[in-house]
């Protein structure tokens, strides 16, 4: 059994910054893609980044780029966000996913964990 889990969210100011992660079990992370996705109240969850297997490939939303930057540690079994000048427009609930490549659309994750919140005050 794949569990996702995630943790490192919580309240920053603007222009401050916060990392989450996102700890996976019950199956190696260099074959999987991993996706970080986010919700806010009211609106539909949203791509955010994904990194690839072996960590080579990376694909950013364009509200995100250049603020936010994903890793991944596969002896760790962990996947990262760095999120940087963060803004009151990024507060969610941020969810881990993963997949067999790199996608965008959250259909294409098998893999989700129970999401962590994150809140940017301005």
């Amino acid at each position: 059994q794949v569990r996702l889990v995630e943790s490192g969210g919580g309240l920053v100011q603007t222009g401050g910054s916060l990392r989450v992660s996102c700890t996976v079990s019950g199956r190696s992370t260099i074959s999987l893609a991993m996706g970080w996705f986010r919700q806010a109240p009211g609106k539909e969850r949203e791509f955010v980044a994904v990194v690839s297997g072996v960590g080579r490939i990376t694909n950013y939303a364009d509200s995100v780029k250049g603020r936010f930057t994903i890793s991944k540690d596969n002896a760790k079994n962990a996947a990262y966000l760095q999120m940087n000048s963060l803004k009151p427009e990024d507060t969610a609930v941020y969810y881990c996913a993963a997949g067999p490549r790199i996608a965008t659309t959250h259909s294409d994750y098998d893999y989700w964990g129970q999401g962590t919140q994150v809140t940017v005050s301005s």
